[in-house]
């Protein structure tokens, strides 16, 4: 469990005086909530009747089910916990942002907004900012695998953690909208953008661990495999060509279908 903060401490205690309970109560209901994204808590407490469950609109339910003054209590000690929660910058996840495992097994956690340590209630866990700071906060971030992905929507840059390398892409003009990892450890990491799944490697390869590259090397990418949808626009005109040659090869090997080819082909002769 993350540490609080002075001010997060201060904020229990206030909340503790206020609702009668001990801070120890209402620092169990404070996690309970952050974890149930401020909307919902699964919490067990002694003072809170023992295990129970709340969810923000009126749903309660307690051990102690007939203690009515009881639920009135935890329900408003909830209700201004997920006040608080969402005036957190980052606490509270939002959108569909997804990571999953497509083939094979593998944990797996992903959040959307930036990283509990840049609320003023949490002490900062260093080890969760481990992406480059130039890139400043991430719009999302997830591990699974022993691959931990950090996505910056607005300087395009996606970060990949993997094998104690840290590669930042650039996402060109996809909207990622989650990652997938295919056969377990070490199969081909995957992203979902507006142009459908997209392997990993398709994309530029900005630096690796703090060193820039002059040219993507997706062949150097971590565990990597052919690419079912290649959206990397090459800028010289030779390596648009050589991007159109592969693209037939995806084609003859069936990854690609006809429709797809004839359009990741026009997007490409577009830029010439």
């Amino acid at each position: 469990m993350q540490q609080l903060t002075s001010e997060g401490q201060r904020i229990v205690n206030d909340l503790a005086q206020r609702f009668g309970f001990s801070p120890d109560a209402v620092t169990h209901m404070l996690f309970a909530v952050l974890n149930g994204n401020g909307s919902m808590a699964q919490f067990n407490h002694s003072e809170f009747g023992g295990s129970g469950q709340w969810m923000k609109g009126g749903m309660l339910m307690l051990g102690d089910m007939f203690n009515y003054a009881l639920k009135g209590s935890v329900d408003a000690l909830c209700s201004e916990i997920s006040g608080i929660l969402a005036n957190q910058p980052g606490l509270l996840r939002s959108g569909s942002f997804q990571s999953q495992s497509q083939s094979g097994g593998g944990q797996q956690n992903q959040a959307a907004g930036a990283p509990m340590g840049d609320s003023s209630l949490f002490v900062p866990d260093p080890a969760s900012h481990w992406w480059p700071k130039d890139l400043g906060q991430p719009n999302a971030t997830g591990n699974q695998n022993n691959v931990r992905y950090a996505y910056f929507a607005n300087a395009h840059r996606l970060a990949v953690e993997t094998n104690g390398q840290i590669w930042v892409y650039d996402t060109l003009d996809h909207q990622i909208g989650g990652f997938s990892q295919q056969q377990g450890i070490g199969g081909s990491i995957l992203f979902s953008s507006q142009y459908g799944t997209v392997v990993l490697s398709s994309l530029p390869v900005i630096s690796i661990n703090g060193r820039p590259q002059e040219q993507s090397r997706p062949e150097l990418a971590p565990t990597t495999t052919s690419s079912p949808s290649a959206s990397t626009v090459p800028q010289a005109e030779s390596d648009i060509f050589s991007a159109i040659e592969r693209l037939g090869d995806l084609r003859a090997k069936g990854v690609l279908t006809e429709e797809e080819f004839t359009q990741k082909k026009a997007e490409l002769l577009g830029r010439l």
